[in-house]
């Protein structure tokens, strides 16, 4: 027996329909009127189709109350599916019945211009423009193809705790809470951790799902709460690592072209770049990139006694920034993979290089289009020495991480991993202008609402 919920037609499947009655459900997007005609522009949360009251096609009370329809009245509609190249959606409704559940009064969000602030105060209700709307189902289009990828390729699906009792990437940007007698108890900035202990008994894993960073930043690339899936293997090097990142990459972006071209021509994104998003990707070296630098004059800004300076020649050693994520990419016109970064500005799980203690087997990948590190990830310290050493020159508690030192303990093998920021990612993809436009709900420093 076929489900009650099946049998809802949506706009997005009238192409299956035509030539028949259906019934849709939804909101008034727009309406206009022009003598015996009603446009009724409705959306269902699939697409827009416009649906047409000819005065002789319903009873006179039916005619007489679409005229009382407002933007985001809600209401269900029956009528016969037509063709009509014209119309949004290529499709329309010739109206034979209209049911109003409910009429709404002085909408907030009307056609006209809007500020930032009183957009985002009302993300309740932004979330249901065209625009937001399109960002959105890119969204879901990005979270299908990761959840794809990897359990199409032999990965399964390992939860990590989201409140855990140390930090991953040292304590000064992890929001703390009381945890019963426990003492302190933080929200975690990444599930790698406890992604390496699942490695090590399923063999290849990922996380996905919410991470929390107490950073003061306000840029156009961060959120307070943001969603990263983060794959571990075993057995995987950093090139191997490398590998499965441009495998990954590559499947969302052409997942999202084929799957969401109406909502790539709503966003009007220039689809060209992405179709070059194939691989392989470029890669250099952290200490290629710093010769990059030099040579092009970009240079490290620092603030010295509260004024921003810029340093030249860029100093090997330092951690790159926007200004020089930006001006690396300038060169290219896909992903760039930034290899073996300086032990000191990366984490202290991060294994170093055997042939040069000064690097870890660490890797960024940067995005074309200003889209900044997408993607950041290493190879593992395997030796339960190593790793100790450096948990005690970052002061972390031996205690607090001795379980994470078991598994260097008992089977160790060398494994890597990464993780993948989903708002990034759709950022890039939608060419959308804040990253706060491609999460329902954004956290950031300064909101906590809606």
């Amino acid at each position: 027996m076929e489900s009650r919920y099946k049998k809802y037609q949506t706009i997005e499947r009238l192409n299956e329909v035509e030539g028949k009655e259906v019934t849709l459900r939804g909101w008034v997007y727009n309406i206009r009127s022009k003598g015996k005609l009603h446009f009724i522009i409705l959306r269902d949360g699939t697409g827009i189709c416009q649906c047409v009251v000819f005065s002789g096609n319903v009873l006179p009370e039916i005619f007489e109350s679409a005229k009382s329809l407002t933007q985001e009245s809600s209401i269900i509609v029956t009528g016969m599916v037509k063709k009509e190249e014209r119309a949004p959606g290529g499709y329309e409704i010739d109206v034979k019945d209209i049911e109003i559940i409910q009429i709404t009064n002085d909408y907030p969000i009307t056609p006209k211009e809007h500020g930032d602030a009183f957009l985002i105060e009302h993300r309740h209700l932004w979330l249901r423009s065209s625009k937001q709307h399109a960002i959105m189902r890119i969204r879901a289009a990005v979270i299908k193809a990761i959840r794809d990828f990897f359990d199409g390729n032999g990965f399964k699906l390992m939860d990590s705790p989201l409140l855990t009792p140390n930090a991953c990437e040292g304590t000064s940007t992890l929001f703390e809470t009381n945890y019963f007698d426990f003492g302190k108890a933080y929200l975690s900035q990444s599930g790698q951790l406890y992604a390496e202990a699942s490695a090590f008994a399923l063999g290849r894993v990922y996380t996905f799902g919410p991470t929390f960073r107490a950073e003061r930043s306000k840029t156009r690339k961060h959120l307070t709460e943001f969603w990263m899936v983060e794959p571990e293997m075993a057995f995987f090097d950093l090139n191997d690592d490398m590998e499965l990142a441009e495998d990954l990459v590559e499947y969302i972006v052409q997942f999202v072209l084929k799957t969401c071209q109406q909502e790539l021509k709503t966003l009007e994104r220039d689809t060209a770049p992405l179709e070059k998003v194939k691989r392989p990707f470029y890669r250099m070296s952290y200490t290629e990139a710093v010769d990059w630098l030099i040579a092009n004059k970009v240079p490290l800004k620092k603030y010295v006694d509260g004024k921003e300076v810029d340093i030249h020649p860029f100093p090997w050693g330092e951690d790159f920034g926007t200004v020089q994520e930006e001006a690396i990419m300038e060169q290219f016109d896909k992903p760039c993979i930034i290899h073996r970064y300086p032990t000191d500005v990366k984490a202290f799980y991060m294994k170093r290089d055997p042939e040069n203690s000064k690097v870890v087997l660490a890797m960024d990948m940067l995005g074309p289009e200003r889209a900044g590190e997408i993607i950041g990830g290493s190879q593992r310290e395997d030796d339960y020495d190593l790793l100790l050493e450096r948990i005690k020159q970052h002061d972390l508690s031996v205690d607090d991480f001795q379980w994470y030192l078991d598994l260097r303990k008992y089977g160790s093998v060398p494994h890597s991993g990464f993780g993948l920021g989903v708002e990034r990612v759709v950022k890039w993809i939608s060419g959308a202008k804040h990253i706060r436009e491609v999460i329902p709900f954004p956290r950031m420093i300064y909101r906590i609402t809606p």
